[in-house]
């Protein structure tokens, strides 16, 4: 995780982005969902030399007879810069006349398939026009990659226990944030060693393994009576990460979904001195309507 940005609940992510368009360097490829595909951002990102591939937006039509035809589902279009009163609040008015008139895009289309998911077509657009140095092939299976994206979220809120915050003030839970990103991050740097230490593919490392493998060997390394020691067990500690594997799961269904079901007691919602405790609380939930 290189950066990140807070808001409130009514602060949309593409507002939080502009804060962090600074993280992009000339060269990279932002990679996100349909959330984000908008002219202003792609617009944003075209000026400083940063491409751009996302799905396309539910809003915008999928007309593949429009453009240059660049291959089977492959179409170059021209985008025309919205209207000034369409300006997002995010953008000022300056950076907003900086913007191009028009922005040369391409649409791509492809099917996915997943096993036990009904067959999907998706549609991309990206700043990437090239379909020789870029084939449409590869930018379905980078885009079919994002989902990771979801994985490492849950990584850091489930498995580093982040899912509920202990602190009390606004300025406490940032810090406490801060605390576990700087973990987070600590956890991917060992798992980045390990790969390249013992040669095997990070993608395969197990991030729960790790963090447990962490845990038992903090204290024997913090009460380590020599370097050399220390050296010998974070060696030891890199051997353990890199043997712990996942299998090979090509296609493999990652379902929104917890495994286990909330125990059936009221939620304590109200003060303790208002708070009435509901008869047969095993089917609080159907008698919820008539509280």
């Amino acid at each position: 995780m290189l950066n990140y940005a807070r808001g409130n609940k009514h602060q949309h992510e593409l507002g939080l982005l502009q804060r962090l368009l600074d993280t992009f360097k000339p060269g990279d490829l932002v990679l996100a969902d349909r959330g984000f595909s908008t002219y202003a951002l792609m617009a944003l990102l075209w000026l400083r030399k940063t491409h751009s591939l996302f799905r396309l937006h539910h809003a915008r039509r999928r007309d593949f007879r429009q453009g240059k035809c660049l291959g089977k589902n492959d179409r170059l279009l021209v985008w025309t810069k919205p209207c000034n009163w369409q300006r997002p609040r995010f953008i000022p008015k300056q950076l907003w006349q900086r913007l191009p008139k028009e922005l040369s895009v391409r649409m791509v289309r492809f099917t996915l398939a997943v096993p036990g998911y009904r067959t999907q077509s998706v549609t991309l657009i990206t700043t990437l026009v090239d379909p020789v140095l870029y084939p449409a092939a590869e930018l379905a299976e980078l885009y079919a990659r994002r989902w990771r994206v979801e994985l490492w979220f849950r990584d850091i809120k489930t498995s580093m226990g982040m899912e509920t915050l202990r602190c009390l003030s606004p300025k406490m839970i940032h810090k406490e944030l801060e605390m576990f990103f700087i973990v987070y991050n600590t956890i991917r740097c060992l798992m980045a060693d390990a790969a390249q230490t013992h040669s095997v593919a990070i993608e395969r490392l197990s991030f729960k393994g790790t963090v447990d493998s962490v845990r038992q060997f903090s204290a024997a390394i913090a009460q380590a009576r020599s370097r050399k020691m220390k050296n010998r067990l974070i060696a030891r500690l890199l051997e353990l990460i890199a043997a712990d594997q996942v299998p090979e799961r090509p296609g493999r269904r990652e379902p929104r979904a917890v495994k286990r079901r909330p125990k059936p007691f009221q939620k304590l919602n109200r003060p303790r001195h208002l708070m009435n405790e509901m008869l047969h609380r095993s089917k609080y939930r159907k008698n919820a309507a008539s509280i």
